[in-house]
């Protein structure tokens, strides 16, 4: 390997330790050193290789040993091009190649557009124009018809990704009473075997009940299937999950979205009669729903998630009652409005203004970017 070559592949794993420590794997400097050292005595072109030499020099324990696998797709990408492309031995595609896959081809994910390496701002290096960011920047309601089937393998790979790391996370705390002693004797061997930090845990927090209340009427209908997606995926997470899909009546789906298999729960639900494309009484829907559910299922650990554009054809004053109500039980409230990703939206039709006294995170919800950034909420 050329000398130049051998400092990119260096640097880009100088980069995902940085990464990796960023998502709760120790990978302190001795490690990395390793982990370099490592790297030269195999074929970094090699997937397998690269993955096995990396898990054995950063993972300290099991924990960290099961959550790598998915770290390195995510850093790396799934296919073998981003590790032949940071040691050098991939040349980028022509111009023509390069314009016919930004210009919507999809058999593109996880595909390197050029040598050239670059920090996204957190850690993570990129190499070119990856199409795989461009379809998650996308509106929802934008999406090219050719593009879709790729947007929605995405989707559903990186949202499942979240809903892994969110229930695999661990509580680690400096400040806890109880030392993690297999941790602080790995963190040791850097200094001799002289355990000079210690690592604490404290027990993980239990976790809350999730209760998903998504908006189908006709505003929504670019919006409604992706936003399905994203609450299958939370499943993995939330240990209680509870979904209603609303218009002008509330139905439930909860059954319907615990399978292993989401195309078949969405050919379920299209059997189901739930009222999609139909209008909107966002206010009459929090009603029914607090008169049917509301006592059983919001309690001091519920999260109750509203994904809805705040189109209200109902009395505002209902639609306030209800979401005040509905926060007295619960423990927090999130709405997530697919228009807040546009550039002039204001909030300030009557239902929406009426809503926000109440909710306490408001965010957007218009693309796969601005799901993926809702983990910090969850």
């Amino acid at each position: 390997m050329h000398r130049e070559q051998s400092d990119r592949l260096a640097a880009s794993i100088v980069e995902f330790c940085r990464f990796t420590r960023s998502r709760g794997v120790a990978a302190h400097p001795g490690q990395t050193i390793t982990a370099l050292e490592a790297v030269k005595t195999i074929n970094p072109t090699d997937q397998q290789s690269l993955t096995s030499v990396l898990q054995s020099a950063l993972c300290s324990t099991r924990e960290e040993w099961d959550i790598f696998p998915e770290l390195f797709d995510e850093f790396w990408g799934e296919s073998r091009s981003r590790a032949r492309s940071a040691s050098g031995e991939h040349k980028g595609p022509s111009n023509k190649n390069r314009h016919d896959r930004e210009a919507g081809s999809t058999v593109f994910l996880d595909q390197p557009g050029n040598e050239s390496a670059a920090g996204n701002g957190d850690g993570k290096a990129v190499y070119g124009a990856s199409a795989q960011q461009r379809l998650k920047k996308v509106d929802f309601s934008e999406v090219p018809c050719d593009d879709l089937p790729a947007l929605e393998e995405l989707s559903l790979r990186l949202l499942r990704r979240m809903g892994q790391r969110l229930s695999r996370r661990l509580t680690i705390n400096n400040l806890a009473s109880r030392v993690d002693l297999r941790r602080t004797i790995r963190r040791s061997i850097a200094h001799g075997g002289d355990p000079l930090v210690l690592a604490y845990k404290s027990r993980q927090p239990r976790k809350n009940r999730l209760i998903i209340f998504l908006d189908i009427s006709g505003s929504m209908n670019f919006y409604s299937l992706f936003l399905m997606r994203f609450a299958y995926a939370l499943q993995t997470h939330f240990q209680r999950v509870d979904t209603f899909l609303f218009s002008t009546n509330v139905v439930e789906i909860s059954d319907l979205l615990r399978t292993r298999h989401l195309p078949e729960a969405l050919r379920r639900l299209s059997q189901r009669a739930a009222g999609w494309s139909g209008g909107t009484k966002i206010g009459e829907s929090l009603r029914q729903f607090n008169q049917l559910y509301g006592r059983k299922l919001l309690s001091p650990d519920t999260v109750f998630m509203v994904l809805s554009d705040g189109w209200d054809t109902g009395e505002p004053e209902v639609l306030a009652a209800q979401l005040r109500a509905a926060k007295r039980r619960a423990q927090r409230i999130l709405w997530l409005n697919p228009l807040l990703g546009l550039k002039d939206y204001q909030p300030i039709t009557r239902g929406m203004a009426a809503a926000l006294p109440y909710v306490d995170v408001f965010a957007p919800a218009h693309n796969l970017e601005s799901l993926l950034a809702l983990e910090r909420h969850l």
